[in-house]
């Protein structure tokens, strides 16, 4: 936590709703520290042949531009408007109603007009106007266009990286905008003028050269699932050695490497190395692990669509060479949006692979026929239906919990029921968050899209403010001491936003809950839970 960050009740204090005294056109941009990431490293962005690399700095005036990059721009809009219908409709079908603008984490916790998603597209949207409409040219601002100066594209710069993509203002849009669509446009447009963050550029730029966003190598990703080896036995009494890059298995697994390596979510991880020899033991279930196709999550998606698939497609690659069935994935976030609405139409149907059907239970998991991937907690949660798990759910009786509904993977493929199945069969203490704050509408973890930064911690605690808040109702009414999620960037940012604004409530990831309740043929008795803490009944000994 950034020691020059204000205490809570001093951000609440700061970030008051206060009406500008210009219009928004007008406003000057104001780039603070502590709401913005760094910019991108040169060898990163050269890594990934993306144009321009070169040292700059947000704060300074001169940004390193190209001579033509206005022209750049201009033939940039010009061709995604030619390429996505959808970014042409977005364009022009907004009528400003303002229906989006309270619904958004980063202007509530800010209260930043231009944090408004409404406002945040307008950003854009004038340009467009100004360049490619009629009424924008003749009218000029009375049309709501402008031209694309300096200060504009510092404007773009600094708000497309102050939105995490959620999409929860989509949900309440009456024309269906999505926002996230927008931002991505625009990411993409700054992008070639070499305008990224290095929390983003450098995680594709690992991707690229090892497989996974933190340039982990095979050798090192090995050696992290062998500790989590020793630590399991320690706690269980069993050896869970995983196979690794084995040909012909049934089942490629992959997860985001930051469950390999970055705490909760290394108990995430161990949770699913014991459910795998839990499986395997009892039914013989045949899985492996790559070494080289060793990230689930996608941060391409944050940068562009070409860099998106290119970053996509090496799980699929992986699984053709290994020669398995079907992909199962674990929990990720933006791994599953791109997988499930943007996977057939940018890499293609995997024709390769087979129709998933576990091959426990016989289910055929229809939703994922094109993909070839199924998500580990409608894998869990079917195994759960058809009884083939020995559960003892006491085993978390110290945690009383709730769920967070990570927004890609319940607003974007819509899956809401398969978690909260599983979380309730494994744990007996479960409270939901409000309605309005849960679901479809849930809000975000205000860290995602790549802004899970230290430098940014501002932006950070102010986006995820009304999240927290939800949680502190519930642990306030229901003494709620644990937040679930099936999100990797979830994991690694609520720690901190917790100790921020709700200190008495820990993380934890779904598989990690189910690891704790689950009997393992043979197990010794437990004495601890995967962090090594007393179960429940256990503490004297």
């Amino acid at each position: 936590m950034a020691d020059d960050l204000a205490k809570p009740e001093e951000l609440l204090e700061n970030s008051g709703y206060k009406r500008p005294a210009t219009g928004w056109m007008d406003t000057p941009i104001d780039i603070r520290p502590g709401m913005y990431c760094y910019a991108s490293n040169p060898k990163s962005v050269e890594y990934v042949g993306l144009p321009n690399p070169r040292q700059w700095n947000p704060l300074e005036d001169d940004w390193k531009l190209p001579e033509n990059w206005q022209e750049i721009v201009h033939k940039g809009i010009k061709e995604r408007l030619e390429k996505f219908r959808s970014f042409k409709i977005f364009m022009d079908v907004c009528v400003r109603c303002g229906a989006c603008a309270d619904k958004c984490h980063f202007f509530i916790g800010t209260g930043d007009p231009k944090n408004m998603p409404v406002l945040r597209a307008e950003l854009l949207r004038s340009v467009y106007r100004n360049d490619f409409t009629t009424a924008g040219k003749i009218f000029k601002s009375l049309a709501g266009a402008r031209p694309l100066t300096l200060d504009v594209l510092k404007e773009w710069w600094y708000y497309f990286f102050q939105c995490t993509e959620c999409r929860r203002c989509s949900v309440f849009c009456p024309y269906g905008i999505d926002t996230a669509e927008i931002t991505i446009i625009g990411r993409e447009l700054l992008n070639l003028l070499g305008l990224n963050i290095d929390w983003i550029a450098t995680p594709v730029a690992n991707c690229y050269r090892t497989g996974n966003h933190l340039g982990i190598q095979p050798h090192a990703f090995k050696d992290m699932l062998e500790f989590f080896v020793e630590d399991i036995e320690d706690i269980t009494g069993i050896n869970v050695e995983p196979s690794y890059n084995k040909k012909g298995a049934d089942i490629l697994f992959i997860t985001p490497s930051g469950d390999v390596f970055a705490d909760p979510g290394t108990y995430t991880c161990m949770g699913y190395m014991i459910l795998f020899k839990y499986l395997k033991d009892k039914y013989g279930f045949d899985i492996t692990w790559s070494t080289y196709a060793s990230e689930g999550g996608n941060f391409g998606f944050f940068t562009s669509h070409e860099t998106m698939k290119r970053l996509n497609s090496k799980m699929y690659a992986e699984a053709k060479r290994l020669g398995v069935k079907w992909i199962l994935g674990g929990e990720c976030g933006h791994m599953w949006r791109v997988i499930n609405q943007y996977m057939e139409t940018m890499n293609g149907p995997a024709d390769f692979l087979e129709e998933p059907v576990s091959p426990i239970t016989g289910t055929k998991f229809e939703n994922a026929k094109s993909t070839k991937m199924v998500h580990i907690a409608e894998f869990v949660a079917d195994l759960i239906k058809h009884d083939k798990l020995e559960l003892d759910p006491s085993r978390n009786d110290n945690q009383i919990v709730t769920f967070h509904d990570s927004c890609n993977p319940a607003r974007g493929m819509g899956m809401l029921e398969e978690p909260r199945y599983v979380i309730k069969n494994v744990c007996n203490n479960f409270y939901e968050m409000p309605a309005n704050t849960i679901r479809e509408n849930t809000f975000c973890c205000g860290s995602g899209a790549g802004l899970n930064a230290g430098e940014n911690m501002e932006l950070r605690m102010c986006g995820g403010m009304p999240r927290a808040n939800a949680v502190k109702y519930v642990h306030e009414k229901h003494g709620v001491n644990m937040l679930a999620c099936v999100c990797a960037i979830d994991r690694a940012v609520f720690p901190a936003l917790m100790e921020y604004w709700v200190p008495e409530v820990d993380v934890t990831g779904m598989s990690e809950l189910v690891a704790n309740a689950l009997i393992m043929p043979g197990e010794k008795d437990r004495d601890t839970d995967l962090r090594g803490e007393p179960l429940p009944g256990k503490e004297d000994e």
